[in-house]
């Protein structure tokens, strides 16, 4: 069977929904090009700290850190039953006069773990950017629409009117946790170096003769070289689990702050206010025809609660790792890390795309915020009925006994909301129907929204884009 064909499980994520530069970076050809990378950087070290390796060894293995013969690793993998020891006799095949020196002093996860932090921080410099753009897309929204009124929700329930953009707001300020977040992360990122199998560097004492300074030296040559700024202090064999949960815990808040906007999008289309982006021949539904799902933001929801839990994984696995290792930790590793960044670049390319393509209808926005403003307006009604002489403790039982009548008669009869009507017609208030129409002006409920979000964005947001100015995520390519 060609295990390329149809025929064969391939995970959604890869075959649906991630990007194609997530998915190199979690490509065979990425981590093994990688493996002979750190073997150049070991090799280049240790030269340096007075091994006996020539130039030559050394610019031999550049000569062929991406020309990877899968094939030959797999026989040898079948035959060892190890795969960093198949891609060592695989490395050293087109490397022949290097051969000897590939690997030396090395156990397995030098090139398993320091590949493992190299894929995550490029995988997460690549969330981040993608982070940055959804910021840069709500932001010019939250702009736009600062000052339009819209009836808020408390527990889904109608309270006091905020605006379209206040609330965006509180998407964005979700995104600029995650974006600090994942800042940290990466900048936390520390490379596991050359520890040897227990974390004693023993034998790497014994190929520079005991001189524990240069074993000391070797690391920081190695991180250096690589990119990093430094290697873990201490380890066993590994670096620790909890670096795996600590990174996808900030993929799965990512995956938090996007349930959050979707789901808020979800609602916002059923009530016809808001949508997301509809293409011309696009299909809602095979029997209603009519239909505008939001099943992007759908898919958003669907990956999100996939993420969070997946998050799970490697807080297990770091809880039960034994002394100096174990490889129960493997396995579940090479799923849940790749799966994890799979799934939340999945998701950002869901929020880039529809936050970019967001539909507003005014109109209906204006309806549903008029059909509640009455009973919102009431607290200013009575206040002004007591400035006319009223009694405060008795108005406020007229109103509540009118809203009371008006709520029933929009309920129970599906009639129009009348409490202006009725307040009135009564004479405890002394006001007509068109004075209090005047009070029924939408912004003059919207307290501080417009304002708090000009503030927002100029005095947190911006910042945030004035630093990472330079930083594009490009096109979101969604597939299906």
């Amino acid at each position: 069977m060609d295990l390329n064909d149809n025929r064969t499980y391939e995970t959604p994520l890869n075959s649906r929904y991630a990007s194609d530069e997530m998915k190199f970076l979690f490509s065979s050809q990425k981590k093994f090009s990688t493996w002979r990378r750190l073997w150049i950087a070991l090799a280049e070290a240790e030269r340096e700290l007075g091994l006996e390796i020539s130039q030559q060894q050394i610019d031999e293995m550049k000569a062929h850190v991406e020309d990877i013969d899968f094939e030959k690793a797999a026989e040898y993998e079948a035959k060892f039953r190890h795969d960093v020891m198949a891609h060592v006799h695989t490395y050293g095949e087109c490397c022949p006069t290097a051969r000897p020196i590939i690997h030396l002093g090395a156990t397995s996860c030098y090139v398993g773990d320091n590949t493992d932090v190299i894929i995550m921080r490029e995988g997460l410099q690549l969330v981040l950017s993608k982070l940055v753009e959804v910021l840069r897309r709500l932001s010019r929204f939250a702009e736009e629409y600062k000052a339009m009124p819209t009836l808020g929700y408390t527990h889904y329930q109608p309270a006091q009117p905020t605006t379209v953009g206040k609330r965006a707001t509180l998407w964005i300020n979700d995104l600029l946790m995650d974006i600090e977040d994942t800042q940290r992360a990466i900048d936390d990122l520390k490379l596991l170096g050359s520890k040897g199998t227990t974390g004693t560097q023993a034998s790497f004492l014994e190929l520079f003769d005991n001189d524990y300074g240069k074993v000391r030296q070797l690391d920081g040559i190695i991180a250096k070289k690589m990119g990093f700024e430094g290697c873990v202090p201490v380890s066993g064999q590994t670096y620790s689990r909890k670096v795996d949960f600590r990174v996808l815990s900030v993929l799965a808040q990512i995956a938090q702050s996007a349930a959050k906007f979707s789901n808020d999008m979800r609602l916002l289309q059923h009530m016809k206010e808001m949508e997301e982006p509809f293409e011309k021949n696009q299909i809602g539904s095979s029997a209603m025809a009519y239909k505008r799902n939001p099943m992007r933001c759908e898919r958003m929801a669907a990956l999100a609660r996939y993420l969070m839990i997946d998050s799970l994984n490697p807080a297990i696995t770091a809880a039960t790792q034994w002394f100096e290792r174990t490889l129960d930790d493997s396995a579940n590793k090479r799923l849940s890390i790749a799966e994890g960044f799979l799934c939340c670049d999945a998701i950002l390319n869901l929020y880039l795309n529809v936050s970019e393509g967001l539909v507003v209808y005014p109109k209906m926005i204006e309806k549903h915020l008029r059909e509640e403003l009455p009973f919102m307006a009431t607290e200013n009604i009575m206040m002004d009925a007591v400035r006319r002489g009223g009694d405060r403790q008795e108005l406020h039982e007229r109103i509540r006994e009118h809203s009371m009548a008006a709520a029933r008669q929009v309920k129970m009869e599906g009639g129009q909301n009348d409490l202006i009507a009725r307040i009135a017609a009564d004479p405890m208030f002394g006001v007509t129907e068109e004075e209090l129409q005047g009070i029924l002006s939408p912004e003059k409920y919207t307290g501080c929204a417009a304002m708090q979000t000009e503030d927002f964005l100029k005095n947190c947001v911006q910042p945030v884009l004035d630093r990472y100015q330079a930083v594009h995520a490009g096109e979101a390519k969604i597939k299906v």
